[in-house]
C-alpha cells in the first residue's frame, strides 16, 4: 500500500511541474505558491478542524517540528520550484530534480546515521540512469550541450529542501494525527509566503483569471498538495525515507505519459529504455530477494 501511495504521489506531482512551466505567464510563482495553498487549506479544514482542536496540547508540544517542516516542505520547496520554472525548462527542472533520492540518502545518514546498503544505492544509480536516458532522449551528446541557468540552481535548493523535509519526517510523532500535521504544516507555511505574496502583488504581478488558471489552483491544490503530501508522509512513515527517495524518479515517466496524452507528443524507444531501467531501479532498492 505505501508504495503505491508513492507512485501517486509522483503522478501528482508531474502534473504540476507540468502546470506551472504551463501557466507560469498567467500565475506568477508566488501567487500560485500561495492560492495553492490558501484553497487546500480551506478544503483540508473541512476534515481536519475536530483533530486540531482535540490535539491541541500534542501540536503546541511539537510546534517547532511542525514549523520547520511548513518553512520546508510547504513554503521553501514549492515557491522555489515555481520561481525557477520561470526560467528553466520543465526537462531541466525535472533533471535537478531528479537528484532528491541521493539527497535524502545524504540527510539521513547525517541527521540520523541512517544508511543506504549497496542493493539500494545500486538501486538509485539505476534508475537515476533512466532518468538521463529520457531526459537525453536516447543521445548522450544531448546532455553534454545541456545548458543551465539561475533557475536550475533554484531548483537544485529546493531539492535539498525536500531532501531535508523527507529526512526529518523519520522524527513524526506517532500520536499526531496526519491531518492535523498537514493543517499546522501549511499554516506556517502560508504565514512565510504571504510577505513575499504581497511584494509580488505589490511588484505589478497577478494572476490573470481565466479557466485554465482557476483549474490550474484546483488541481494544484487538490492533488499536488492535499493528496500528494497526504500520501507521501503517510509512505515514508511505513518504509523510510531512504526506500520512498527512489520514487521521484517516476516523475519522468509520468510527465512523458501525460504529454503523450495529452499534448500528442511522440513516444519513442528511449522512453520505454528508461523507463525500463527506473521500474528496476526502483524494484532493486524496495524490495529484498529472498535467499534460497
Amino acid at each position: 500500500m505505501a508504495y503505491l501511495l508513492l507512485i501517486l504521489s509522483a503522478l501528482f506531482w508531474s502534473g504540476n511541474f507540468v502546470l506551472s512551466r504551463g501557466m507560469h505567464a498567467d500565475i506568477p510563482p508566488l501567487s500560485l505558491s500561495f492560492w495553492r495553498w490558501t484553497v487546500a487549506l480551506l478544503i483540508l479544514l473541512c476534515f481536519s478542524i475536530r483533530h486540531l482542536w482535540e490535539q491541541k496540547q500534542i501540536i503546541r508540544k511539537h510546534f517547532r517540528f511542525i514549523a520547520v517542516q511548513g518553512l520546508l516542505g510547504v513554503a521553501g520547496f514549492n515557491s522555489l520550484i515555481y520561481i525557477a520554472v520561470q526560467t528553466t525548462t520543465a526537462i531541466n527542472a525535472v533533471l535537478v530534480n531528479s537528484c532528491i533520492p541521493v539527497l535524502i540518502a545524504v540527510f539521513s545518514w547525517i541527521l540520523y546515521k541512517e544508511m543506504m546498503i549497496p542493493r539500494q544505492c545500486l538501486g538509485v544509480l539505476i534508475s537515476l540512469c533512466g532518468v538521463l536516458l529520457i531526459i537525453a532522449r536516447g543521445e548522450i551528446s544531448h546532455l553534454l550541450t545541456m545548458s543551465f541557468n539561475r533557475g536550475d540552481l533554484l531548483v537544485l535548493i529546493a531539492a535539498a529542501i525536500w531532501a531535508l523535509y523527507s529526512a526529518n519526517l523519520r522524527k513524526y510523532p506517532k500520536e499526531l494525527h496526519p491531518l492535523a500535521y498537514l493543517s499546522g504544516i501549511i499554516i506556517t507555511g502560508l504565514m512565510a509566503i504571504f510577505p513575499f505574496y504581497l511584494m509580488e502583488m505589490y511588484s505589478g504581478r497577478s494572476i490573470i483569471i481565466t479557466a485554465s488558471s482557476i483549474v490550474t489552483i484546483l488541481y494544484v491544490a487538490i492533488f499536488a498538495s492535499l493528496l500528494a503530501f497526504i500520501f507521501w508522509n503517510r509512505a515514508i512513515r511505513s518504509v523510510g525515507a531512504n526506500k520512498a527517495g527512489p520514487f521521484i524518479h517516476l516523475m519522468p515517466v509520468f510527465s512523458t505519459i501525460l504529454a503523450v496524452f495529452f499534448l500528442g507528443e511522440t513516444f519513442h524507444v528511449y522512453h520505454l529504455q528508461g523507463m525500463l531501467l527506473i521500474f528496476c531501479g526502483i524494484l532493486m532498492t524496495t524490495f529484498m530477494i529472498p535467499k534460497k
